[in-house]
Parts: structure tokens; sequence; C-alpha cells
């Protein structure tokens, strides 16, 4: 059965004549060499460093415990959905992110070309984190780790350690009377009063060694915004890490399927080693606390829903396109079902668990520097470059604590990094069979991917490199953009291709029938949370609102390219198929079809959508086979 849908050309009149004239040295398909491989795969992708840093900080910002409803709500009603709907679209059409969807509905092939346009974005912007942990993880291996000290070049007079005399005497505290440092007097000659704070009198700001280690030698930031030049250190990290990245799937899912053994299981071993020294600490408890401790009157506000929709789609790389790549390598009758729910299990526990991880050791730091986890907690690149690196000195051996966590920062990263590059070159190597699936053009093809990405992020490792590093991660692969997708893809599989139809293709593949409240979410419950938080995002986030902000520049314009770059691909694609002529809604003849007689879609019994029966191309290459709709008028 597999070989007779394996298709690689497009719907089209021409699709018989355009196999024929195919090379014959085109090289096969790949498939994965098991299935351990493609869930490492998938893991790999999905638990990354999202799970490590933004999760646990949306939990303490957004009420502790409380967070989880309505985060489980988005991952039952639409993250899963939508997770399984892509995993198995890959699976069943064995094509990649664009090519899926032109099999499908070639109306809709828009939805794949935008999902591709986010991982552009990612290509692009999120390996540069992966080069700031490689400048941390190479200054591990000095005697004394250089963010912990205020005696070097980069430093400022507002550099501050907290000593462990200072510590004693709690003159670090915010609230602290420094004014004995000072012959302070007022306009009159006045001695101060006392009890006046060391902030109200100090003349600068004080800044710790580690956001100045962050700010003044790893990012350079430049105070006027601009960019200058790529600073050379960075841009050689950078190039390390795509070096990396390039020979672990170079060859194609065979070596990435090895290579990912090591990646994505060596960060769970470091996550475990950094728990169970994490909750031996003193105070440990009590950074657990300020990650979980519940605030009910969050509920009522909507920023809180839409943060935890945001991280179910972006921990689940959902609307990506990713998921359907690595589903399309799968062997056609393979479990996908199991195998989604496992994953999604695995992912929300991993996040739960990374919570405790980080918050215990966070917790230490309050407790040894008698400072409230409010000026501790820190969201993003914070997390990872300033708050737990500041941590992690405190500890005994801080150098290995710190080798230890930049490994695994690197390695989350790297598999995440390397699977999107792999769905970039799977999605044009399906698109462009005939000149890309021959003998070494993969190789090619991926050193191709890889020296354009690098050439256009070295931008982001200049002197505001950090600027624009915020506005792509806002604006770019944003919450808005990805509802947007989302709710072309249920509504373009639910209602058009057939919920019911997909559903025969499903249990085909797996042998039974998935739970019936996966159609109604993609009918019904999906579409409409999607659409009701982009509503809200449009509103109240609205890239024309930052743009504004941003007044009339080049970041104005480049907020709002970022936004509507993906957005507008799918309309783009649907008025070009309206010039094809007819049947631009029918699926390939290519797919098999399991119960080619049943209707679409049905709803307590009724047809809702009659059959749509795909005539397949004879021997005179099928010129009626553009004829594409053809309703039984017997049914209802």
């Amino acid at each position: 059965m597999e070989e007779s849908r394996g298709g690689d050309t497009p719907n089209g009149p021409a699709a018989d004549s355009h196999r024929e004239s195919q090379p014959s040295r085109q090289v096969p398909r790949e498939k994965w060499a098991n299935k351990t491989e493609f869930l490492l795969s998938m893991a790999g992708e999905i638990i990354g460093l999202g799970n490590m840093w933004r999760f646990p900080y949306l939990c303490y910002k957004n009420g502790g415990g409380v967070f989880f409803i309505p985060y489980f709500v988005f991952l039952i009603f639409c993250g899963i959905p939508i997770f399984f709907l892509e995993t198995a679209l890959g699976q069943y059409t064995s094509e990649g992110g664009i090519t899926a969807w032109r099999k499908i509905c070639p109306m809709f092939e828009g939805v794949g070309v935008a999902s591709q346009v986010i991982v552009i974005y990612l290509n692009i912007y999120y390996i540069v984190i992966l080069a700031w942990d490689v400048f941390y993880f190479f200054n591990c291996f000095r005697s004394s780790l250089p963010w912990t000290t205020c005696d070097h070049v980069w430093n400022t007079d507002n550099c501050h350690t907290f000593n462990r005399s200072l510590l004693s005497s709690g003159l670090h505290r915010s609230d602290s009377d420094w004014s004995f440092l000072y012959n302070v007097t007022d306009s009159y000659g006045n001695d101060i009063d006392s009890n006046s704070s060391f902030s109200e009198m100090l003349p600068y700001e004080v800044i710790s060694p580690e956001e100045e280690f962050w700010l003044n030698r790893v990012l350079r930031v430049t105070s006027d915004g601009s960019l200058g030049l790529p600073h050379y250190d960075l841009t050689g990290c950078l190039l390390l890490v795509w070096t990396i990245c390039y020979f672990c799937i170079w060859k194609g899912v065979k070596v990435t399927g090895k290579v990912v053994y090591f990646t994505a299981v060596f960060p769970y071993l470091m996550l475990l080693i950094l728990f169970f020294r994490g909750v031996t600490l003193p105070g440990a408890g009590q950074g657990i606390i300020y990650y979980l401790y519940p605030d009910i009157s969050k509920l009522a506000n909507p920023e809180v829903w839409r943060d935890a929709g945001t991280q179910v789609f972006f921990s689940y790389a959902v609307c990506q396109g990713v998921l359907t790549a690595l589903g399309s390598y799968n062997k056609y009758h393979n479990n996908c079902y199991k195998d989604c729910i496992a994953l999604c299990v695995l992912n929300s526990g991993t996040s739960i668990f990374a919570g405790f991880a980080v918050f215990s050791i966070l917790g230490y730091m309050s407790h040894e520097l008698s400072l409230p986890m409010e000026t501790i907690v820190k969201s993003g690149p914070g997390l990872a470059f300033i708050a737990y690196p500041k941590a992690l000195s405190l500890l005994p051996s801080p150098q290995l604590w710190s080798l230890l966590f930049f490994l695994m920062i690197l390695f989350l990263g790297l598999d995440s990094q390397f699977v999107c590059v792999e769905s970039l070159a799977t999605a044009l190597t399906d698109v462009f069979p005939g000149v890309l699936r021959k003998p070494r053009r993969r190789e090619i093809l991926v050193l191709f991917i890889a020296v354009v990405c690098f050439l256009l992020g070295l931008p982001l490792v200049t002197g505001g490199g950090i600027h624009l590093f915020v506005l792509i991660d806002t604006y770019g692969p944003s919450g808005t953009n990805l509802l947007y997708i989302a709710c072309f893809e249920t509504i373009v599989i639910a209602w058009v291709y057939g919920a019911d139809r997909f559903y025969d293709n499903i249990k085909d593949m797996i042998g039974y029938t998935p739970m019936p409240v996966l159609k109604y979410c993609w009918l019904f419950i999906t579409p409409l949370i999607c659409g009701a938080t982009l509503l809200y995002d449009l509103i109240f986030s609205s890239p024309v609102n930052s743009a504004f902000h941003f007044g009339l520049s080049w970041w104005s314009m480049l907020t709002v390219l970022l936004t509507l770059t993906p957005m507008l691909c799918i309309p783009a694609f649907v008025l070009i198929s309206l010039r094809r002529g007819p049947g631009q809604i029918s699926p390939s003849p290519d797919l098999q079809q399991a119960s080619p007689h049943k209707p679409r879609l049905t709803l307590c019994n009724v047809v809702i959508i009659k059959r749509q029966r795909v005539l397949h191309r004879g021997g005179d290459k099928g010129r009626e086979a553009e004829k594409a709709i053809t309703e039984d008028t017997n049914e209802v």
C-alpha cells in the first residue's frame, strides 16, 4: 500500500507525464530505521529551551499552580489535536510541510508555505541562543568564572559583588543604609536622614557582575541601538554551532536518527542531576513554593490565558511544518496516535519537572543572598544567562555545575535547531524532487540553507543584535502567526477535506479510530479557541500598534513584515489556485482513500458534506482528472 501512494509530484493535469520524465537515478525517499529514532527526533524538537526557562517563569508569573488550568485547557483542546493532525498528515501523505497540504487540498498549499516561513525565522534567530551558550561554555574552563567578579575590563563602577562579608552585614539589600560611606549633606549643610535608603542617595545603579558580563561582554549592547559590525568571538561561536548542526543532518534522517540518541537523552540526564542537587540545597523548598503557590485571582486575567496558549503552541512546535516533515518519514502503518499521546505527556511532564529543578536552585540563591524571589526570577535569556549562572556560582565546584548546565542548554537547543533545518530541507526536496532528490544534492541543499541562515544571523551578533533578536522573537514565530495558521489547518482538514475522511485515513494507517473528541476539536473547539485568542492578540498586540510605537522607521517596517509575510501566504495561494481552474479543493489521486464512497463529514448521523470522489487518470494521462469533484446524487 505504501508503494502505491508514494507520489512525489504535485496534483495537476501534468502529474503523470512529470512522473514519467523523472530521472531513473532519483534517490528514493527515506524512512526512519525504527520507531525509537522517530520518537527521539520528535522529543528533541518539542522539548527545548522553552521547557527550561519559559514554562517555569510563566507558572511563577501567572499564579503558580493555577497556571496549570489554562495550560491544560489549551493543551487538551488545541495543542494535542493539532499536534496529532500534523503528524498524521505527514505520515499519510509521505510529504513535507508544503506538498502535504498540496496533496490534501491544492487551494490551501499556502498553509504549508506559511509554516515554512516560520521555520525560516526559527533557523535564523534560534541558533543565536546556542552561540551565546557556547560562549558561556568556553568561559567555564577558566579558573574563576568571569561573571562572578567585578575586576574585568568590561565591568563599570556600578558593578557590585555580593561577597560573604556583605551578606552577613545585610548591606546587599536594596533598602540598606549606606550613608556611613558618604559625608552626604543637603543644600543647607545638614546631614541626610540616616533612614534614607541607599538607592535614594547612591549616584549610580548597582549592577551585578553576571548582568554586566551578559550586557557588556557577551552582547556588548550599543547605547544608540545601532547594529555595527558582528563581534568576532560570537561569530565564531555561531559558525561552530552551524557546523555541528550541518554534520548532524547532512546525510538525511538515517544520520539524524542516530544523532538524537545522544542529543535528546543527554539533557534529561543533566536535568536529573540538577534536580537532585537543587532539592537538597537550603532554601529549595521556598523556591518551589514560589513556583507552585496558587493565586486564583489570576484566572480572571486574559493575559494568563494567552500566555498559556502561546506556551503550548511554542512548546509543541505546531504550525511550523516540522511535525509533518518528521511524520512523513514514518512507515504507513506506524501507530502515530499512541506516539503523539506519549510525546505530549513527555513534553508537559518535562516542563513541570524542569520547574522544580530551576526554582529549587533559585530558592537556594534567594536563601544565600537574603534576596526576595521577585528580584531573582527573570524570564527568557535572563534566566539562563544571568540568574541561573549566579545561582550555580554559589555552589561548591561552580565551574563543574556551570559546565554541565550550559552543556545541557546546548543539546536542548541543538536538536530543536537541526530538526528545523531538516524540516525546511524536506519541504524543498519534496517541492522539487526532480532536482533535489538525486545523489549528493541533499548535502548541497543543507549546506546552502546553513550558509544563508548563518549570514542572515550575523546582524544578531552585533552590538544592536539583541534588539533585533527580541523583535524577531516577538513578531516572527509569534503567537499571532501560529494561531492564524492553526485556524486554517483545522478548518481545511475538518471542513474542506472532511473530518470523517481524515479519520478513515487514520484508521487505515493505525488499525482503529482515535477518540471522537479529536474530530469535534478539529471541527469546532480548536478553531474557536484559536480564533478568539487570535482576535485578542490582534486587538491588544497588533504589529500595527507596535509600528506606531516604533515610529516610521525600518524597525516598524520590519515588525509589520515579520508578521504579515506568513499570514499573506495563505490568501495569496488561494488566489493563485483560483486561476488554475476547477479541482483545486480535490485531493491528489496519489493518495489512497480507504473509504472513497463514504461522506466526508457527518454529524449526529446526518450527512453534512457529501463524498468527494477523485477520478484516477486513465490511459490518455487523465485529461478528465481535473474534473475533481463528483457528488453522488443518491446521497442525502
